[in-house]
């Protein structure tokens, strides 16, 4: 394939439930720097769609022009050589109803596409996949590539309990705590058997993990080495921290292994505090108040729903 040259902008689109909706827009805003309600949007900032849960696809922009005529000029300097293709028109957009694009004739113009672009086409087995997409007035095209539902194979752990955070939840906050991995150091210490842990260090995440209770120590440790992760979880209560750490992620202990009374909870955020340049904190209370206490400030939150059970999830700093 010949050497084209990049935009620097990439579409995104999204599927989440409306029970999601909330925690993937925090999400969003953690990525990007804002969100939006029409499940797709457009960013210089590059992602990997395998990240995130709620992610559908991602297309990195090679042309964009004012209509598909634009499109179906620009792509005439593209020569794959010998390597496969095929083109894909992106399901989400946000075309007006008025202006949908139906079926057949989007498969027509795949083909239309496809037979510009030098090359050999491969609709089942391709090299390379391009994606064409209309966005905001405009069209985009190009590389295209969908999510690999990664949390998926977390989802059966040697060891687990009910009250444990969702695989998709787990790997969420660990994308609101550290959206850019590269040079941040977090942690995780009151680990739990380690859902947190598994989802940040699979995404390659610089992430330690600590709980006071020996047995979901070990059962952090087995889940982390379970699925092919190297991770280091430490035993002891959160006081013992003496690293500083750029993120601090913490679901507060409701289960039947730890039970955390408002006294417990206040003083876990207080010795948080010294440690953590930025907190993101799982809570099923309302414990704005002793956030405040314990010196930090709320910049943004968000609600995550499971039918009529709900957690709230605070970013603070």
């Amino acid at each position: 394939m010949n050497q084209l040259a990049q935009t620097g902008e990439f579409i995104f689109t999204y599927a989440y439930t409306p029970d999601e909706e909330s925690l993937c827009h925090l999400e969003m805003r953690s990525f990007f720097g804002m969100d939006t309600h029409s499940k797709i949007l457009k960013s210089s900032i590059d992602i990997n769609p395998s990240r995130s849960p709620f992610m559908k696809e991602r297309i990195e922009v090679l042309f964009d022009g004012d209509d598909l005529t634009d499109i179906l000029k620009q792509v005439e300097v593209i020569k794959m050589d010998n390597t496969t293709f095929k083109v894909i028109f992106v399901k989400i957009n946000d075309l007006a109803t008025a202006k949908k694009v139906e079926y057949q004739q989007k498969r027509d113009i795949e083909r239309e596409i496809g037979m510009i672009i030098e090359g050999e086409a491969d609709v089942h087995h391709p090299e390379v996949t391009f994606g064409l997409v209309p966005f905001d007035g405009r069209w985009y095209f190009g590389k295209y590539i969908k999510s690999e539902p990664v949390w998926l194979r977390h989802l059966k752990k040697p060891r687990e309990y009910s009250t444990a955070l969702s695989t998709r939840v787990a790997r969420a906050v660990a994308n609101i705590a550290v959206p850019i991995p590269e040079g941040v150091k977090a942690i995780d210490p009151c680990c739990g058997i380690g859902t947190v842990l598994v989802e940040a260090l699979s995404m390659g995440i610089d992430i330690v993990g600590r709980d006071i209770n020996p047995l979901v120590v070990l059962g952090s440790r087995e889940n982390i080495a379970h699925f092919g992760l190297t991770g280091e979880v430490d035993l002891g209560p959160i006081a013992e921290v003496t690293k500083n750490y750029d993120a601090t992620i913490i679901d507060m202990p409701y289960n039947l292994y730890t039970h955390a009374t408002p006294e417990d909870q206040l003083s876990i955020l207080k010795n948080a505090r010294p440690f953590s340049k930025k907190l993101v904190v799982v809570t099923i209370d309302n414990i704005d108040h002793m956030i405040k206490e314990a010196g930090f400030n709320i910049i943004d939150r968000c609600v995550a729903k499971k039918g009529i059970f709900s957690r709230e999830i605070l970013v603070c700093k």
